[in-house]
């Protein structure tokens, strides 16, 4: 489990940088399917990246879902990414390759194990097929969880999203990525001077499960 701290915004067929700007296709059909669904996609063929429908349906839109900050299961979030390293490998590494790739994920800080949108699949252990999922029925295994009651609001911050250059302006300086300012796990780069806002985050629940560069809905 896990508190959300940055998130990226995708808004519909004219958003340059969007999935949907493809319009609908087989890969993109759960953008323009029920909000409060799980929208997964491979980047690179081994990255899994988690968006939430956000729109009603035949409204493609999405939020990718950049960086996670750990609160519970940490060892079981380590174990999942050592599996996916190990599987992302072309060639299965040999023992002395493993030992290092095992202690070098040993030395990451807890922080930064799901800072980022692909560490965030790896340390949840999620899969391409689990699109589709209701992240809002408190009885999944992987969903969306309300901010705990007396835990105070963080400060949001906002900026560009990462990653768009081909997308072109004006949606190159559109400020939809929005992140915690206090928290040590927000993948992206600093908070731009004057754009911040007051508001909530939720929590993502998974448990990780065995499993195969970030990638914009």
């Amino acid at each position: 489990m896990g508190r959300i701290v940055e998130v990226e915004a995708y808004i519909g067929p004219n958003d340059r940088a969007s999935h949907a700007r493809f319009g609908r296709t087989s890969r993109t059909e759960l953008m323009f399917g029920e909000p409060g669904r799980a929208y997964l996609y491979l980047v690179y063929g081994m990255h899994v990246c988690l968006n939430v429908v956000t729109e009603p349906v035949d409204q493609p839109a999405a939020v990718l879902i950049r960086a996670v900050e750990l609160i519970e299961g940490v060892e079981l979030a380590r174990a999942a990414r050592l599996e996916r390293m190990l599987a992302n490998h072309r060639r299965r590494p040999d023992p002395v390759q493993q030992a290092a790739i095992e202690a070098r994920l040993a030395r990451t800080a807890t922080h930064r194990l799901a800072a980022g949108p692909g560490l965030v699949g790896a340390a949840f252990g999620l899969r391409v097929d689990a699109g589709g999922t209701d992240l809002c029925d408190p009885a999944s295994s992987l969903r969306l969880e309300r901010r705990p009651a007396g835990e105070p609001a963080p400060t949001i911050g906002s900026g560009p999203r990462i990653g768009i250059g081909h997308a072109g302006e004006p949606w190159l300086d559109r400020p939809w990525r929005l992140f915690d300012t206090s928290s040590p796990a927000v993948s992206g780069h600093p908070l731009p001077p004057g754009l911040r806002a007051p508001s909530g985050r939720p929590t993502l629940s998974g448990r990780p499960a065995p499993s195969g560069r970030p990638g914009l809905p």
